[in-house]
C-alpha cells in the first residue's frame, strides 16, 4: 500500500465492467473489487487490484494517442507465463490478457500480487550494511539465471531475433526518437547514435533479455536477500545478454538522473561490491573470460536510456504521461545524452 495511490486523473476506467471480466477468466476471483494506482509504470500504468480473498495486480496500455510498437502488455505477458511456467526465473503468476478495449478502454493484463521488498535506491539504504553484498549477489545471480534459460524450449524461440541486435535496438529507439518531433532533437544524442552505428562489436550470443532490469523492478523477500518476482516486462526480448547487464551495470557509472545512480558513491563505506567485482561474479556465472567491449555496451544502454526518457517528455507534452515521476524521466533526455556521449569518448580513447 506505501507504493500506491488513488487512481490518479485520466487513468480510472469502470471497475464494474473489470470485475465482471475477472470473475469469468481468473479461478477462484471473488468481489468486491478496489483499485489503487502504482506510484511507478511511467509506461504502462499499473494498478493494485483488491478483494477480501486476495490482491492481484493489472498491467495496461496507457490511454491516449501511443506510438504504434510501444505498450506492448501482450508481450509482457507471454514472457511472465513462459518463464512462470518453463523456468526457475522469478515472476510473478500470469493470470489473465484481455484485447478487448471496451472492459477498460486499453488492452491489459493481470497476475499475481507478489508480497516482499521493492527498492528505489540502488544503494539499499533500508539494508543493513553487513547485508548488501548479498542482496547485490541476489541480484547479479538472478540476472545470470535469466540469461542462461533456453528460451527455444521456454516457448519463446519466436519472441524476438537472435541476430543483429544491436543494429536492431539502434534503429528502433532511433527511429522513435526521431518520430517524436514535439519532444525535440538532441545534438548529444544524435552524434551518439552515430558512433553506436558504426562501432558495433561482433555478436554471436543471444538469450532472453529484460531490458529495463534494475532494483526496483525486482520484488525481494521481505526478510531475505532472495528475488521473488521480476517485474515490468514491457521492453524484453530475444537480444544480446551483455546489452541486458549493461544497462543493469549503468549504476555504478550514473549519477542519480532519473534513477538512482551511484556514481561518486564510496561503495567500500556502504559494504557495496565494486563495478570490477560485480562483473567477475556475473562472468562466473555465465562461463564468459570477459567482457572486452564494456564501454560499447555501456555507451549503447545511456543511448538508450536517453531515447526512453525522450518518449516520456514526448508523452508529458501529449498529457499522456502515466506517472507522477514522468516530469523528472523527461528532464533528464538531455544530461543522459551527454553521459552516453562521454561514455562513447571513453571507448575511444580506450581502442587507441
Amino acid at each position: 500500500m506505501d507504493a500506491t495511490t488513488e487512481v490518479r486523473d485520466g487513468y480510472g476506467f469502470d471497475v464494474t465492467h473489470l470485475e465482471r471480466f475477472l470473475a469469468r477468466e481468473i479461478a477462484g476471483f471473488s468481489g468486491p473489487l478496489a483499485v489503487r494506482q502504482f506510484a511507478g509504470g511511467q509506461s504502462n500504468p499499473t494498478y493494485l487490484l483488491q478483494t477480501p480473498a486476495r490482491n492481484y495486480v493489472l498491467r495496461r496500455k496507457p490511454p491516449g494517442q501511443l506510438l504504434a510498437s510501444a505498450h506492448a502488455v501482450d508481450r509482457e505477458f507471454r514472457v511472465i507465463k513462459a518463464l512462470g511456467e518453463h523456468t526457475q526465473v522469478p515472476v510473478a503468476r500470469a493470470l489473465a490478457l484481455c484485447k478487448d478495449e471496451s472492459i477498460i478502454g486499453t488492452w491489459f493484463y493481470v497476475m499475481e500480487a507478489v508480497d516482499g521488498r521493492v527498492f528505489w535506491d540502488s544503494t539499499f539504504p533500508e539494508v543493513e550494511r553487513d547485508a548488501r553484498p548479498r542482496y547485490f549477489d541476489a541480484m547479479n545471480d538472478t540476472l545470470a539465471r535469466l540469461h542462461s534459460v533456453d528460451y527455444v524450449a521456454a516457448g519463446l524461440g519466436d519472441f524476438g531475433k537472435p541476430g543483429s541486435y544491436f543494429t536492431r535496438q539502434i534503429n528502433r529507439w532511433s527511429k522513435q526518437y526521431r518520430d517524436d518531433e514535439a519532444a525535440g532533437r538532441i545534438p548529444a544524442l544524435d552524434r551518439l547514435i552515430d558512433w553506436l552505428s558504426a562501432n558495433i562489436p561482433a555478436q554471436d550470443d543471444a538469450s532472453i533479455v529484460h531490458g529495463d532490469y534494475r532494483c526496483d523492478n525486482l520484488i525481494f523477500h521481505p526478510t531475505e536477500p532472495k528475488v521473488t518476482a521480476i517485474l515490468d516486462w514491457e521492453l524484453s526480448t530475444i537480444g544480446h545478454p551483455l546489452a541486458d547487464f549493461g544497462y543493469h551495470l549503468m549504476i555504478y557509472r550514473m549519477p542519480r538522473i532519473g534513477v538512482a545512480g551511484m556514481l561518486g558513491v564510496d561503495l567500500q563505506a556502504l559494504n557495496i561490491p565494486t563495478e570490477a567485482q560485480y562483473v567477475r561474479a556475473y562472468c562466473e556465472r555465465t562461463g564468459r573470460p570477459g567482457i572486452p567491449d564494456l564501454d560499447f555496451y555501456l555507451a549503447f544502454n545511456m543511448f538508450r536510456m536517453a531515447a526512453i526518457f525522450h518518449g516520456i517528455h514526448g508523452r508529458v507534452l501529449r498529457g499522456t504521461a502515466a506517472s507522477a515521476r514522468a516530469k523528472e524521466y523527461a528532464a533528464a533526455v538531455e544530461p543522459m545524452a551527454e553521459l552516453g556521449w562521454k561514455q562513447a569518448q571513453l571507448a575511444m580513447r580506450a581502442s587507441r
